[in-house]
């Protein structure tokens, strides 16, 4: 049989209160959690004003910010769910202000016909089709042709199919990406090879 324990083993930080700034720690937060119980307004303007000071000690590498003593006060309001009346030396931004969630940003949602080429060469392709200037449009399709086929190299160099390439620039600008006699396609540009770390570059 165990012995029944006579003391109760300490509380795992889960099964406690969640800090609502971290980065400060549970002391701050236990000192904020005293200072709500004060009920002396110039005890309790002291207390805050050494709560901020312990504060700015842990945050001495922002010191030299412009704003760091408004951050600070704002954090002590906050961490006190905006309960703690003291005499705040600066302006604290309001609870529903502080708490607002910004709105989410819209995803740009692009239709894409072929996903190797993207975005940018179907709108290449459209703009093409619209170019009034023969040569221009002859020019910009030898552009094009040759970064379809970049694309679709980087995509999967397996199913590289120029026969197709010149197939699609038919068909996305219906007949108009018309490329020389003469046209070739251009070397394919191999990516460099990024080392992680300097310890695998060669000493020149």
């Amino acid at each position: 049989m165990t012995k029944e324990m006579k003391y109760p083993l300490p509380a795992y930080n889960t099964r406690r209160e969640q800090l609502i700034m971290p980065e400060y720690g549970r002391t701050i937060q236990d000192m904020v959690n005293v200072a709500l119980q004060i009920e002396d307004r110039e005890e309790r303007n002291r207390c805050a004003s050494y709560i901020v000071s312990v504060m700015a000690r842990m945050q001495n590498e922002n010191a030299s910010r412009p704003d760091f003593q408004h951050r600070l006060w704002n954090h002590l309001a906050k961490m006190s769910h905006y309960k703690l009346d003291v005499d705040y030396p600066v302006d604290i931004v309001p609870e529903e202000q502080a708490l607002a969630h910004p709105a989410p940003l819209p995803y740009p949602m692009k239709r894409i016909q072929r996903k190797h080429y993207g975005y940018l060469v179907e709108q290449m392709l459209d703009f093409i089709t619209k170019e009034e200037d023969a040569q221009t449009r002859m020019d910009m399709t030898t552009v094009v042709a040759n970064q379809m086929r970049q694309d679709l190299y980087s995509w999967n160099r397996d199913s590289l199919d120029e026969d197709l390439i010149l197939q699609d620039i038919l068909r996305y600008t219906r007949g108009k990406g018309r490329l020389p006699q003469a046209f070739r396609f251009a070397p394919i540009v191999q990516p460099e090879v990024q080392y992680a770390s300097g310890k695998n570059r060669k000493k020149k």
